[in-house]
């Protein structure tokens, strides 16, 4: 059996993404900027696109920015927050220590260019405090950013509470939205937040485009520097057939919402029940304010990647926590934040799940993954010596 459980890294192009890509580049062939009608039914089709977002995500039209993905949206939301704020002479941004290296990098730089950066802790469920980012705020914080819902553990942060302290101090708040956006819902206004960046990939759009909501009066500096579109905020031309199709298959997943929700969340229970009947495994990030259908546990006395290789010759596609796939020995940062340690954070498994996952696939899962944790455990020398009470388990 053939499983792909790994829908947090990418999703699958839907039907609907497909079908307005093909149309789309057959007829709206022209460059949005150019004067002839050619170009101007490209622009009218452009701005259609436009509202429809900005119509399933609250906001306005003139809102919304379209990008190439998530990372140059959080990129350009921190940057333009950041630059504002120096300029009033505030460089003081806060974060969590679980955000995705989009935003992590992305403040690493600016704290070599003279900004003070605090990332707040997190607790063992994965979720940061609303009470902890109020604290943290003074007259020098110009910048407030706060994933909606982690890429790993698919924790889901109380952003709207972060919102309305950031708007009562006066300070603005930019969200990590690109896992969330498509799969639950997400309304700008109800959340309160100055900046917001989603990516088409994750909810069945293509690769290569994405958005950033930019509340009207909030600060923008251009990224990317070049010409006039996106209303001089973001050179180069428009993607506009990777703009609809984006567009179609957000409304497709938004439209089927509630449904895939409440077949995800009993194949996640499914599966979270079953695991954990592994013996010295723990799950990773609180039971229920996770996203629908993430799954991440970690495995003691085993490493990640080779348990993803394995489950890979199974044919089941996953992903782990641990970095040692990206050429890295280093485990998670996420993980090390809500307290795994670091022999047990190397036995991470994400399991994301998508609305095409089955009953039977997951039954399938629950059969082969303790198979192979319990094989590489037999060949572990850490896992011997816990067994013959040389070393303490952890889990």
């Amino acid at each position: 059996m053939f499983v792909y459980a790994d829908h947090a890294a990418t999703t699958k192009l839907s039907a609907a993404a497909m079908k307005a890509y093909a149309e789309t580049a057959a007829k709206y062939y022209g460059n949005p900027s150019s004067l002839h009608s050619v170009g101007q039914e490209a622009q009218e089709m452009l701005t259609a696109c436009r509202e429809e977002i900005a119509g399933i995500l609250g906001a306005e039209a003139r809102e919304i920015y379209f990008t190439s993905g998530g990372s140059e949206a959080d990129n350009q939301a921190i940057r333009s927050a950041a630059y504002a704020g120096a300029r009033k002479g505030k460089k003081k941004i806060i974060s969590t220590a679980i955000e995705h290296h989009a935003v992590l990098h992305t403040l690493k730089r600016l704290e070599r260019e003279g900004y003070e950066i605090v990332l707040l802790p997190v607790g063992e469920s994965g979720v940061v405090e609303a009470k902890a980012v109020e604290e943290a705020l003074d007259e020098n914080t110009a910048l407030v950013t706060v994933m909606l819902a982690n890429n790993e553990i698919g924790t889901i942060q109380p952003v709207a509470e972060i919102g309305a302290i950031c708007k009562k101090q006066g300070v603005l708040f930019h969200t990590d939205a690109v896992q969330a956006v498509g799969h639950i819902p997400v309304n700008v206004k109800k959340i309160g937040c100055d900046y917001l960046a989603l990516s088409a990939h994750k909810f069945g759009g293509p690769k290569g485009v994405g958005a950033l909501y930019v509340r009207r009066g909030a600060p923008i500096f251009p990224l990317i520097e070049g010409g006039a579109q996106e209303r001089g905020k973001r050179a180069g031309t428009e993607d506009l057939p990777a703009v609809a199709a984006m567009t179609a298959a957000l409304k497709a997943s938004v439209a089927d919402m509630d449904a895939t929700s409440a077949a995800l969340q009993g194949l996640q229970h499914k599966l979270i029940d079953g695991l954990s009947k592994i013996p010295h495994c723990a799950l990773n990030g609180d039971r229920e304010m996770r996203l629908p259908g993430n799954v991440s546990f970690c495995f003691e006395g085993i490493e990640g990647e080779s348990l993803l290789l394995l489950l890979d010759e199974k044919g089941i596609c996953a992903s782990s926590g641990s970095a040692c796939t990206s050429g890295s020995l280093d485990p998670s940062h996420v993980l090390l934040a809500i307290g795994r340690v670091h022999d047990v954070a190397h036995g991470s498994l994400r399991l994301s799940l998508g609305a095409e996952n089955t009953v039977a696939e997951v039954d399938y899962m629950l059969e082969a993954i303790p198979e192979v944790v319990n094989y590489l455990r037999n060949m572990s020398p850490v896992w011997r010596d816990l067994m013959a009470g040389k070393r303490q388990f952890i889990l």
